[in-house]
């Protein structure tokens, strides 16, 4: 069953640009700082992931975990967010936009907050995550806190 969506904000969902330092080395980018950033929100732990050109990551939720991305290049990706919490004032929103390296941002995605991302450039992208729980807890003795869509009906979580 397709569901439908209203495009809008997401509650709880924070999206920062990303501003480069360039010199003559290169660049720097503060992806968060902890005066900027909700203790509860920062991270214990972060990766880096490659997308291929056209492959998708996601759907999928976490029930206590947030999410935080950085999308920074060399590549774009377009993020796709769905509000599906029943107790949320923006249940049924979506929030769909470009980020990486033509428009670099961290995004915070809360629990609850499907969320998912393509990577719509022509080369290889990589995308930080620093999450604010452990994967699989510590030692990863512990259930992933993580809730898969990728098999959902179709038209459950669009992604144009």
């Amino acid at each position: 069953m397709a569901m439908t969506y209203v495009d809008g904000e997401i509650e709880g969902v924070l999206m920062k640009p990303l501003k480069a330092y360039h010199d003559s080395r290169g660049w720097l980018v503060e992806i968060f700082r902890d005066d900027e950033l909700a203790e509860s929100l920062q991270p214990v732990m972060m990766y880096v992931s490659q997308t291929l050109p056209g492959v998708a990551r996601g759907p999928h939720e976490h029930v206590d975990q947030t999410d935080g991305f950085a999308f920074i290049g060399p590549s774009d990706f377009k993020l796709y967010l769905w509000d599906i919490r029943d107790t949320s004032a923006t249940k049924g929103h979506r929030t769909v936009v470009t980020l990486g390296a033509s428009n670099p941002a961290a995004v915070w995605v809360p629990p609850g907050v499907v969320h998912a991302y393509r990577n719509v450039g022509d080369v290889p992208g990589l995308v930080f995550n620093a999450p604010n729980r452990l994967y699989a807890g510590k030692g990863k003795k512990e259930p992933v806190d993580e809730i898969r869509h990728e098999e959902a009906e179709p038209g459950r979580f669009p992604m144009d």
